[in-house]
């Protein structure tokens, strides 16, 4: 297994869809294993294969206390989300030193394709579900940046580019 570099911020795969993937595969798992040897490098709690410069529907996220609880995720879809919102602070090795508080629904329900390429249903709550989506707008092409004002995205992505050079 290995740990993947980051793609930057400027890299036009973040900011495309990613491709669905057919079938579970032994090079799918490989990416996956490598998604998690990564996740676990930065430390953080969720990845997305666009992150890494793979444009394929795959996630893992892992925000147990204890660790090694990752789920592998192909195709992830919001089938349901909670009503009743959830701020967490939110940051993307793809934009490093930055972070910004976003508002996500606090629980949702999740159709997946799983490591047995099997589909899944599944219910996430609080940062569980906060992370999930947070890799499913990675694979629609989004980062939580997007979620904010022009503004505040600029002076993010701005801030983050002088913190790179130094």
């Amino acid at each position: 297994m290995t740990v993947r570099a980051f793609i930057p911020y400027g890299d036009r795969r973040l900011h495309m869809a990613a491709e669905p993937v057919a079938a579970i595969t032994e090079t799918v798992r490989m990416i996956w294993d490598d998604m998690i040897d990564t996740m676990e490098a930065m430390p953080g709690v969720g990845l997305a294969a666009p992150q890494i410069g793979i444009v394929q529907r795959l996630a893992v996220v892992d925000a147990s206390e204890r660790r090694g609880q990752a789920v592998r995720m192909a195709n992830p879809e919001v089938l349901h989300a909670s009503v009743q919102l959830r701020a967490h602070d939110e940051a993307s090795p793809n934009l490093p030193g930055v972070f910004a508080r976003i508002e996500r629904p606090r629980a949702v329900t999740v159709r997946f394709l799983n490591d047995a390429g099997e589909i899944e249903e599944r219910d996430f709550v609080g940062l569980w579900a906060t992370s999930v989506q947070h890799q499913i707008d990675h694979l629609d092409g989004r980062l939580y940046v997007d979620h904010l004002s022009p503004l505040r995205r600029k002076m993010l992505v701005a801030k983050s580019a002088k913190l790179a050079r130094r």
